[in-house]
């Protein structure tokens, strides 16, 4: 089939991290990610990205500002024609990289916080960095700079959500991401005790609506209920290998952050690859993109070419084949698996997100 045009570049530009949270989407074996692309190497992979017309590159991580050579990387994709946005858990911004941040054209920083506070928040990252983290937001606010605010949800921190909102409120910000735990990595071998309730679920509709109305277009609020709590799956990425890629620390290009976790698929790797032939030709990049690949109901679904079979990395996770469907799906044969651990499960403590060792900075 014919490939469309990718649109967006997510470049994880490292997997190191001064924080441990239990709901990090990064892969479980991070030691094997201490390589890293090199400065040369991603500038390349930008200017490819922007020759196949690609439109966003989104530096993530890890923390992303734990690259000595960030400015420079904003820099090429800023030439290149590319809109930049920085994720980013703020620590490490201080108004003198902000400073060498705007002069590079970056376009837009999200800031991530784990609760509205301080004790809550700290326990969760596993160090003290709340504080941090308020003034991070107050620096990018004086620099004009677009800014998004984003909290994870979770068991543990979805009964303040009203407090979010508030904390947002009192800090201006215009966009919010209510981002409930997406089941992937460290959050998956989490899951018992990040999974939230129905009831916090259904609250945290209620809040969001409420607040949607009382603060109309001050505040644009993006809550999406969680796959484990719905009936029919998300178009995760917008369809597999269709709008959306990742280049890992390491070189390794997916079709979502999360794929690195089916591993029957073997993925390219820019240091072998132009970045057109990965996204054009590669074998995991076709092996679920379209419909042909789909199974029954998926098949004859009316619904087939709106979520584009739902989620492969969740379909792999929950059922051992990446080409079945969704379980998040009603319709899935497999649904059971999803619609039980809508039941509470019993409380348990988080496994901490830790990087073997520290990875040589770059």
């Amino acid at each position: 089939m014919t490939a469309p045009r990718p649109l967006s570049i997510l470049c994880e530009v490292t997997y190191r991290c001064n924080l441990q949270c239990p709901y990090c989407y990064n892969p479980l074996d991070l030691d094997r990610y201490r390589a890293e692309l090199s400065t040369e190497e991603w500038q390349r992979v930008l200017g490819e990205a922007a020759a196949i017309g690609v439109l966003q590159a989104h530096f993530s991580g890890g923390e992303p500002t734990l690259r000595r050579d960030l400015v420079e990387l904003v820099r090429s994709a800023s030439t290149h024609g590319l809109y930049t946005n920085l994720i980013t858990q703020g620590t490490f911004l201080d108004d003198g990289l902000l400073a060498q941040l705007k002069d590079a054209a970056l376009d837009h920083v999200q800031i991530s916080v784990q609760a509205p506070e301080e004790h809550l928040a700290d326990e969760i990252a596993g160090t003290r960095v709340h504080t941090r983290k308020l003034n991070a937001l107050r620096r990018v606010q004086e620099t004009g700079l677009a800014l998004t605010l984003n909290c994870v949800l979770h068991r543990r921190n979805h009964d303040l959500i009203e407090d979010v909102i508030r904390l947002a409120e009192s800090y201006g910000i215009t966009r919010l991401e209510l981002a409930n735990v997406q089941f992937y990595g460290w959050a998956y071998r989490n899951r018992t005790a990040l999974m939230p309730t129905r009831a916090q679920v259904e609250h945290g509709v209620r809040v969001v609506a409420a607040a949607r109305e009382r603060l109309g277009r001050r505040m644009e609020i993006a809550y999406v209920v969680p796959d484990y709590f719905e009936e029919r799956p998300k178009p995760c990425m917008h369809g597999w290998g269709r709008a959306f890629m990742t280049v890992t620390p390491n070189g390794r290009v997916l079709p979502c952050p999360a794929a690195a976790a089916i591993s029957t698929l073997q993925f390219d790797r820019v240091q072998d690859r132009p970045l057109r032939d990965i996204w054009y030709s590669s074998a995991a990049f076709e092996a679920y993109r379209g419909t042909g690949w789909m199974p029954e109901p998926c098949r004859s679904c009316e619904r087939r070419e709106v979520d584009w079979g739902g989620c492969r990395c969740q379909a792999f996770l929950l059922t051992g084949e990446a080409g079945a469907t969704d379980p998040a799906c009603a319709l899935s044969p497999q649904h059971a698996v999803v619609a039980d651990w809508r039941v509470a499960q019993e409380e348990t403590n988080f496994e901490p997100r830790r990087m073997p060792a520290a990875a040589k900075a770059s």
